[in-house]
Formats: structure tokens, C-alpha cells, sequence
């Protein structure tokens, strides 16, 4: 496939205020984005993706390493790199609030070197797919938070760059919104085969609408692979267990200490342990477990599961590439 952006070994450090000491940020970090995907940027808070996305909108410079967009240098043409993207930045004001709806767009995409005539048919049609259209003459501070949200991606779409970075699309929305935002960006992503980098906390947005993801942990690329494959790689190892009766203290115990992912749930009416082993032996070791006290087995089931929990066990269990094969049971 066609790279549109090529990132090799950008690190970051901060100093510490009144000391020599630095904080690593960013870490080596390498990775490509191709021409059409959905690629999801992902990461826990503090694990380097905020700086790396800012190093992308060229609104930080790396330390170390190379960014390029479309075959520019990002360092070194930065103008001329920053035309192929544009960015819907968390926490920063996309908008001019003191501007009507319709004019918003027509300002941004004038910034982009287009005249109100250019971009008059494809503004017409943003404004219809996000539900603006009755809203183009008002002023965008007296705008929901979700129509704010709506139109700063709408402009962003409107500037017809190579790549759109969307950073928390979702974050602030009610569930209504956020789903409705969800299938206007399905729409465009399937309609417009456009490049999009998203990154979310808002998981079922990265399930839906990202071909793969990459995920940064303590400032290091941890998984860089695609979403069917890391769904499919968690089913194979996700299993519910359903026994005869609960678990003693010490079995309990040694089972959250050994499968540190897993749940224990006890009832009058059941007892189930969901379990995600890592390697294949791993089953014959919760069977012993199981077999000390003569605990016994009713039933196992794999467990369907969503990009949520994919995410959470490879933060928490350290996963990594080299990690991410499918183990046979």
C-alpha cells in the first residue's frame, strides 16, 4: 500500500522544572500511515500519544528522528508538509465562535486557498451529512457542544487534505451524539475512502471505524496491527468458566495472582471465572488450579469480546507485538 506518512524514530523528552532531570515522553517511536486507512492512535494517559500526535501536527519537534507527509519533511518543508493535513485537536479551539456556522467553513477553507464558490457545493453537503443545515447562520457560540464538535470536523473534512487527525472525537458527548457522530463518520469513511487518524478513550469509535491500530505505552509502540486480527487474537484466549461451587480463599487467590486478567464472580445461583490465558499451556495450569480441591467444571465457553477489553489487557498486561500470536487450545 501507499505510505501518505512515514514516521521513523521520533523521541521527545521534557526537563523537570528547577531540576537536570528529563522525562521520556516519547521513546523511538516508528510507524507508517497508508493512503485510505483508518488507522486508530491509542494510548493510556501519560503513554506519549499527546506528543506524538502534536509532533504530527508539527506543533512540536521531535528530539530525535524523521516525520514525513506525502514525501515532504515535516522538519525540514514544514509548510508545504502541514497542506496535506488537518487536525481536530482535544482541549484547543477549532472554531471561531464569533462566526455563523457557514462562515466558519468558508473562513478555514479560505486559510486553505479556497474561494467561497470552490468549496459552496461540498460545504452545502457537509452541512447536510452533519444535521447543519438548519443551523448555518448562527453563531457557533451559541452552538451545543455537540454541534461545535460536529462542525470543527466538518471543517476539517472541508480543507480536502490528504490526512484528517481527529483527537477525542467523541470525548464530551452525550451517548446520542457520540453514536450519531459515529455513523456520520462510518458514512464518510466508506463514501470517501478518505486517510483518518483517530485517537479515542470512546472504544466502540476505534471498533467501528478503524482499519488498525497503534498503540503507544511508557512511550513506546506496544501493538501495531489491525483491529480484526486483535479481536480475533483476544477470542481465541478469552474464557468463561462456569463451576460446581466457589473457590476457596487460597484458590482465589493464587488465580488472581497467576491470570492477574481475570474476574471471579460468585452467587447463590452460580460461580464463573473469565480467564484470558496468554500461551496455550496456561489452560493446564488453571486446570490444576482448579483440580487442588477438586473444584469441579461444568461448563467453558470462549467470551465474545469488544475492543474495550482488548485495549485494557494489552495496557495492563504489557503485551506486545511479538506477544500478539494466536495460541492453539
Amino acid at each position: 500500500m501507499e505510505k501518505i506518512i512515514e514516521v521513523r524514530g521520533i523521541s521527545k523528552a521534557y526537563g523537570k522544572r528547577k531540576t537536570k532531570e528529563k522525562i521520556h515522553a516519547v521513546r523511538d517511536v516508528s510507524f507508517d500511515v497508508n493512503r485510505g486507512e483508518v488507522l486508530g492512535l491509542l494510548g493510556p494517559n501519560g503513554a506519549g500519544k499527546t506528543s506524538t500526535i502534536k509532533m504530527l501536527c508539527g506543533l512540536l519537534e521531535s528530539d530525535a528522528g524523521s516525520i514525513t507527509i506525502n514525501g515532504l519533511d515535516i522538519y525540514k518543508k514544514r509548510l508545504k508538509a502541514l497542506e496535506h493535513i488537518s487536525a481536530v485537536l482535544e482541549g484547543n479551539r477549532n472554531l471561531y465562535w464569533r462566526l455563523t456556522v457557514r462562515e466558519n467553513l468558508e473562513y478555514f477553507a479560505g486559510n486553505r486557498g479556497y474561494s467561497r464558490k470552490q468549496v459552496a457545493y461540498q460545504a452545502d453537503k457537509l452541512l447536510e451529512q452533519f444535521n447543519l443545515k438548519d443551523k448555518e447562520n448562527e453563531l457557533v457560540n451559541g452552538l451545543s457542544r455537540g454541534m461545535q464538535q460536529k462542525l470543527a470536523i466538518a471543517v476539517a473534512l472541508l480543507a480536502n487534505t490528504d490526512v484528517i487527525l481527529l483527537d477525542e472525537p467523541t470525548l464530551g458527548l452525550d451517548v446520542e451524539v457520540s453514536y450519531e457522530l459515529r455513523n456520520i463518520l462510518n458514512r464518510i469513511v466508506k463514501e470517501e475512502k478518505r486517510t483518518i487518524i483517530i485517537s479515542s478513550h470512546d472504544m466502540p469509535v476505534v471498533q467501528e471505524l478503524c482499519d488498525r491500530v497503534i498503540i503507544i505505552n511508557k512511550g513506546e509502540v506496544v501493538i501495531d496491527d489491525r483491529v480484526e486480527n486483535l479481536l480475533r487474537l483476544f477470542e481465541t484466549r478469552a474464557y468463561s468458566i462456569k463451576l460446581g461451587e466457589e473457590l476457596s480463599i487460597n484458590q482465589k487467590n493464587k488465580l488472581l495472582s497467576r491470570f492477574p486478567l481475570s474476574t471471579y464472580k460468585a452467587s447463590s445461583h452460580e460461580t464463573i471465572v473469565e480467564v484470558n490465558l496468554e500461551h496455550g499451556q496456561d489452560i493446564y495450569e488453571l486446570f490444576d488450579l482448579l483440580k487442588e480441591e477438586g473444584t469441579m467444571v461444568e461448563s467453558i465457553d470462549r467470551i465474545t469480546i469488544d475492543f474495550e477489553q482488548v485495549f485494557m489487557q494489552i495496557v495492563k498486561g504489557g503485551m506486545t507485538n511479538e506477544m500478539a500470536t494466536p495460541i492453539q487450545c
